[in-house]
């Protein structure tokens, strides 16, 4: 189960509830990956709304090598989700906000 005070969430993805988490380690994956310089310029992207698929790919599969697994961006690219890309945009913001707090309204 998700400890929300460390920042996880809980997901069902291909068909099995997982926690995701993005530990320093994943962000600084994530930095790299957005060619962001810093986590400040890197919440920025997030906060655009503007993602790819590729994004949602490594931000969920950042997420869940956070959290313990082993798993590639290719695998997590295979990976179903209920509602489809609804479904994975939902997951990436989730992890966002258990990160980076929710957006101001």
């Amino acid at each position: 189960m998700a400890n929300k005070y460390r920042g996880e969430i809980d997901a069902e993805i291909g068909g099995v509830k997982r926690t995701l988490v993005l530990t320093l380690g994943a962000l600084a994956e994530l930095e790299a990956a957005f060619a962001a310089e810093d986590l400040v310029a890197l919440a920025e992207r997030f906060g655009t709304g503007r993602l790819t698929a590729r994004d949602l790919i490594r931000m969920i599969g950042a997420g869940l090598r956070g959290a313990g697994e082993a798993v590639t961006d290719d695998e997590v690219a295979r990976m179903p989700v209920e509602g489809g890309a609804q479904g994975y945009v939902r997951i990436a913001a989730d992890l966002i906000a258990a990160t980076f707090g929710e957006p101001a309204a």
